[in-house]
């Protein structure tokens, strides 16, 4: 080995889960001693040299003694210029890893990497189990079309962006943005520099699922396990709020823990010295060659087994397996209701057990626990409602313009609609405010259960007697029939609804603003047709279509030239 690793050590710094509140990997930090060649200065200009690096990252964390995944740092040069990296292959068998809980964090420079190799380099790295970091990202030079190409399952953030990230709407923004492809991509988002309670709160609020930083833990030569968390805090007051996420609730990968893993030969004795040797391990999996789960032990049930009288000399020297139960796996993709349905259905002995994650070939990459799970689930419903409307119990226009928001990202078409009551104040001052408000809530109660039969709807409560509905735009019919083709009525007095709707096509509109927009001239057009009414207009169109009520006055929208098509004179507007 050549010399100068002798003079060579490595601090390890915790990656945080930011939903758990625990250790979730840990990233060597190479720190050449005072005085030598700078060896990451080289590495950077020497593949063999780089990749013998990230060997001996590997090796020291064997001899930390710790099951935590590892982040093994390596220049995308490197990896696109020498694919095999063999020598670090090497330290991971030895080391009795498996690719699958190595993380290879893609440095920069990317800006002289041959894109074509580096592609197909990281299909090879994958192919044998590994997982993917574009590391660096936002103050570096890796182009968002190859971020894009890579497809990476973790996206790091460069430190910088978390300066001023409390009080930045640009940062805040980018940040958002980056999960926001992270999501699209399968990834998880990573930050750096976490060195404030401030920017704690900031990245949380940003949608950021794991970090490093000084304040939960600074590199350190031995490895730390306990990190500190603050409090959970709400975000910024002048910070930008990200959208909703998507009613099938977080994803698993955001709650993964490492995982235990032994061999499926492995004996009760084996096991039982793991369990003790790691008290923080609430149970180990056995897997096959592959690194597929074969069988899960839970160590409350496997210690209790083995304390009783005849315990040790009838399983002690035996196959595990004997005292080990079918293991329940989820893929990476799946969410954390999924996994609580999963758990649901299952035996109630072992509701507590720890659930196994799986990519797509079936290689254990992690556990979540069902404490996080839950905790993260009654969270969101807390936040949920305190968002929706006290009278409809429907979420407000924030959810709705962040799916807006989502919907245009993503380049697809939707239709967007604002529905509200006619004549709404006559209501209120002939039949009363309670009247009033009865009408209301069954208008919300009947837009709930129409959006329940439609999944791709969201349907929000704006106030008064104003709502909105996001559809895809061959799904409003539904919601036309319950609202327009029935009878409504406060009190003695009859009622009816107006339905607005603009549809726009793929990068027609660049957010929900543009959106509500060139829904306010639809609005009025439909507001002017006498009785139950609907208008739809798409956006670019200058003409509009009356899918409901009698054809009336039906003024074009805002900056359509004189002449369009404006329909016959009749009925006024109506309040």
């Amino acid at each position: 080995m050549p010399a100068w690793t002798d003079q060579l050590r490595f601090a390890f710094q915790p990656v945080v889960n930011l939903a758990t509140g625990s250790v979730a990997a840990l990233e060597p930090l190479a720190r050449p001693e005072d005085g030598e060649v700078d060896v990451l200065t080289r590495a950077r200009h020497s593949p063999d040299l780089d990749v013998e690096l990230a060997a001996l990252a590997v090796r020291a964390a064997a001899e930390q003694e710790t099951l935590l995944p590892l982040h093994i740092n390596v220049f995308a040069a490197t990896v696109a210029r020498r694919p095999e990296v063999t020598p670090l292959g090497k330290a991971v068998r030895e080391a009795g890893r498996r690719p699958w809980e190595i993380t290879l964090d893609l440095v920069g420079p990317f800006a002289q990497v041959p894109e074509r190799e580096l592609l197909a380099a990281v299909a090879g790295l994958r192919d044998e189990g590994y997982r993917i970091c574009a590391d660096g990202v936002g103050d570096g030079d890796l182009p968002l079309r190859l971020l894009g190409e890579l497809s990476p399952d973790l996206v790091k953030l460069d430190g910088s962006l978390c300066v001023r990230l409390e009080r930045d709407p640009g940062r805040q923004a980018a940040v958002a943005a980056m999960r926001q492809l992270c999501e699209r991509v399968g990834g998880l988002l990573a930050i750096e520099g976490v060195e404030t309670e401030g920017q704690y709160a900031a990245v949380r609020a940003a949608g950021v699922q794991l970090a490093q930083g000084h304040l939960f833990a600074p590199p350190a030569r031995r490895v730390v396990t306990e990190v500190f968390v603050p409090a959970s805090h709400p975000p910024p007051a002048s910070g930008r709020r990200v959208p909703d996420r998507p009613p099938s609730g977080p994803p698993v990968a955001q709650f993964l823990q490492p995982a235990a893993l032994l061999p499926m030969d492995a004996s009760a004795g084996a096991v039982r010295s793991h369990l003790t040797g790691f008290p923080e391990v609430s149970g180990v999996l056995l897997v096959d060659a592959d690194g597929v789960p074969v069988r899960a032990i839970d160590r409350d049930r496997f210690l209790l087994s083995l304390s009783g009288r005849y315990g040790h000399a009838l399983y002690a020297d035996r196959p595990a397996l004997r005292l080990a139960d079918r293991p329940r796996t989820v893929g990476a993709d799946a969410t954390a209701w999924q996994v609580l349905d999963m758990i649901a259905d299952g035996e109630r002995d072992r509701t507590g057990d720890d659930v196994a994650v799986v990519d797509e070939r079936g290689r254990c990459i992690g556990v979540v626990h069902l404490a996080d799970i839950l905790r993260a689930l009654a969270e969101s419903r807390v936040e949920e409602a305190a968002r929706l409307n006290p009278l409809t119990r429907l979420p407000g226009s924030d959810a709705v313009n962040g799916e807006v928001d989502r919907r245009v990202g993503e380049g697809r078409e939707f239709a967007l609609s604002w529905l509200d009551v006619d004549g709404f104040k006559q209501v209120n001052d002939g039949a009363g405010f309670a009247a009033g408000d009865e009408l209301i809530r069954s208008v919300g109660r009947t837009l709930a259960e129409v959006a329940a039969g439609e999944p791709t709807s969201r349907v929000g409560h704006i106030g008064g007697d104003d709502f909105l509905v996001l559809t895809e735009p061959d799904g409003l019919e539904p919601f036309a029939e319950a609202l327009l083709d029935v009878g409504w009525s406060a009190g003695e007095m009859q009622v009816t609804l107006s339905l607005a709707t603009v549809v726009c096509p793929p990068g027609g509109v660049t957010g929900h603003g543009p959106a509500a927009a060139a829904l306010a001239p639809l609005k009025k057009a439909a507001k002017d047709l006498p009785g139950a009414s609907w208008v739809v207009g798409q956006l670019g169109s200058e003409r509009t279509e009356v899918r409901r009520g009698e054809r009336a006055r039906v003024p074009e929208p805002a900056g359509a030239p004189e002449g369009a098509d404006a329909g016959q004179e009749g009925a006024g507007a109506r309040g």
